[in-house]
């Protein structure tokens, strides 16, 4: 896959959509790379960035996020404002399948104090495609209509 170009590559090439489903747990299949949007929308102050990682390890061997850092000025509006977004979060389960519950905890954010404030925050002036993101695939793939959740196999 070639990164460098937008709007390339058809969505169910690569990805297979799946609904929410109505018993509000989702058994997350080993080796199997889902996108799951998170419930609340969040900021980060432009003084922190902020790393997300995995809540409980006791839950099962599953990775929740793996870029896993957000930027001073994330969840923050265009021009400063204060909105929030959801976060997207890259899972999948190792070993063994793991079960998730609807407004199940599975990540927190670990702020880490910035020496200064960035001259340009996140979003602002550098055409960020996620600052009010919902759960939506990359620009690399050609626009397919919006769904709850999103899978994929290995």
């Amino acid at each position: 896959m070639d990164l460098t170009k937008v709007g390339a590559y058809e969505v169910a090439d690569f990805w297979e959509s799946i609904q929410s489903p109505s018993s509000g747990r989702l058994l997350l299949n080993p080796g199997d790379f889902y996108l799951l949007g998170s419930r609340e929308r969040f900021r980060i102050p432009p003084t922190f960035a902020a790393e997300m990682e995995q809540y409980d390890p006791s839950m099962g061997d599953f990775s929740i996020h793996y870029a896993g850092f957000f930027d001073p000025g994330f969840g923050y509006g265009r021009e400063g404002e204060i909105k929030g977004t959801k976060g997207v979060l890259e899972v999948r389960a190792h070993e063994v399948p793991i079960l998730l519950e609807d407004e199940q905890t599975v990540g927190r954010l670990v702020y880490h104090k910035m020496a200064d404030v960035p001259e340009k925050l996140y979003g602002q002036a550098i055409g960020s495609s996620y600052q009010q993101q919902g759960l939506a695939l990359p620009k690399q793939f050609r626009t397919a209509p919006r769904v709850e959740l999103v899978a994929t196999t290995t």
